[in-house]
C-alpha cells in the first residue's frame, strides 16, 4: 500500500512538474502559497496543470476499482469496463446527449452512469439467458460494444455538432478537462470507492461461487446487481469527464493482484491508488513522448492494453 501511495506521488508530481512550461518544486511551492493568477507559474499550475492531474487521479481511480469489481463478480480476470461494455454505454449516453444538445455537467454524469449500467446488464442478461461460460460473457460484452460503438458512429454522422462536440470523449484524454465537469464526477467516483470498500467482504464471499455464498447467507442476486451497479456508476463517471479510456480496468486489476493478492479489502484501496498513479504515468507520456505534440492519452493506453490483453490470452490458454 505505501508502494502504491509513493507510485501515485512521484507519477503526479512529476506530471506537474513536466511539461511545455517547466516547473520546478520551488515554483510549485510559491504558487500554492500564492494563489491563482499571481505569475504566469502560478497560472500554470492552477488553471492546466493542477485540474489535468485531479482528472487523471479520478479516472484512474474509478476505472480500476470498477474493473476489479467486476472482474470479482463475473469471477472473469478478463472482464473489464472497455471490454464487457461499460465504456460504450457510457461514450453512447455522451454523444446522445451532445446530439440534444445538452451540456450540464450533472446531466452528462447522470447520463453516462446511465449508459453503463444499462451495457452492463445487458451482457450479464444476456450470459444468463445464454447459461453462457465465462468467457462467452466476454465476447458477448465486445459484441454489446460493437453494437453500442455502431449507434454512437450513427448518431455523430447524423449530428455533425454531435461529433464536434464528443470527439474528445470517443478518443479518450484529458486535454479539455475542466472543473465543471470534473467536480460532479469526482464526487460520484469517491463516494462509489468508499461504498466500496465497504462492502469488500460480500464481494469476497460473491467471488466463491453462488451456491457457497448463498450457504453463507449472502443475498447473492442483491449483493451482484449492487456490485455492478457500482461498478458502472464509477466507469460512467469516469468517462463523463476523461472520454474512453480502455484498459485501465484490465491491466491494473491483474497487476494489482500479483502484488498485494485478491483479499478485496486491501485489493480494492490498492488498485485506487495504482490505478491513479498508472493514469497519470500515461497522460505524461502523452504529453512528452512527442512534445511539443501531444498524443491522447487513450491512445498510450490501447497502445499498453493491446499487447496486455493478449497476453493475457496466451496465458489463460497455456494454464487450460
Amino acid at each position: 500500500m505505501i508502494g502504491g501511495l509513493v507510485f501515485l506521488i512521484v507519477s503526479a508530481v512529476l506530471n506537474v512538474c513536466l511539461g511545455a512550461s517547466g516547473l520546478s518544486l520551488s515554483d510549485i511551492w510559491r504558487a500554492l502559497i500564492s494563489g491563482p493568477g499571481t505569475s504566469a507559474a502560478s497560472r500554470i499550475l492552477w488553471y492546466a496543470r493542477l485540474p489535468r492531474i485531479l482528472a487523471c487521479v479520478l479516472a484512474g481511480a474509478g476505472l480500476a476499482v470498477s474493473g476489479a469489481v467486476i472482474q470479482k463478480v463475473l469471477a472473469n480476470s478478463l472482464a473489464s469496463p472497455g471490454i464487457i461494455g461499460v465504456n460504450a454505454g457510457a461514450g453512447l449516453a455522451v454523444s446522445a446527449c451532445c446530439a440534444f444538445g445538452i451540456y450540464s455537467a450533472w446531466a452528462i454524469a447522470g447520463a453516462s452512469f446511465a449508459g453503463a449500467m444499462l451495457a452492463t446488464f445487458l451482457v450479464v442478461t444476456v450470459g444468463r439467458r445464454t447459461h453462457a461460460s465465462r468467457t462467452t460473457v466476454v465476447l458477448g460484452g465486445v459484441a454489446v460494444t460493437a453494437c453500442l460503438n455502431a449507434i454512437t458512429e450513427t448518431i455523430v454522422t447524423m449530428v455533425p455538432d454531435a461529433a464536434l462536440a464528443s470527439i474528445d470523449f470517443r478518443v479518450g484524454g484529458f486535454s479539455s478537462v475542466n472543473q465543471g465537469r470534473l467536480i460532479p464526477a469526482g464526487i460520484l467516483i469517491i463516494a462509489g470507492i468508499l461504498v466500496v470498500c465497504t462492502l469488500t467482504n460480500e464481494l469476497d464471499v460473491l467471488s466463491l461461487g453462488d451456491d457457497t455464498a448463498r450457504s453463507l447467507g449472502l443475498n447473492v442476486s442483491a449483493v451482484r446487481n449492487g456490485m455492478l451497479t457500482l461498478a458502472a456508476l464509477l466507469a460512467g463517471a469516469s468517462v463523463s469527464f476523461a472520454g474512453i479510456l480502455g484498459f485501465v480496468g484490465l491491466i491494473v486489476p491483474h497487476i494489482a493482484r500479483k502484488i498485494i493478492g485478491s483479499d478485496s479489502g486491501k485489493l480494492i484501496p490498492f488498485c485506487a491508488l495504482a490505478g491513479a498513479g498508472f493514469v497519470s504515468l500515461c497522460d505524461l507520456l502523452a504529453r512528452m513522448l512527442f512534445a511539443p505534440f501531444e498524443l491522447s492519452t487513450g491512445i498510450i493506453l490501447s497502445f499498453l492494453g493491446g499487447p496486455f490483453f493478449i497476453w493475457l490470452l496466451r496465458r489463460r490458454k497455456e494454464d487450460n
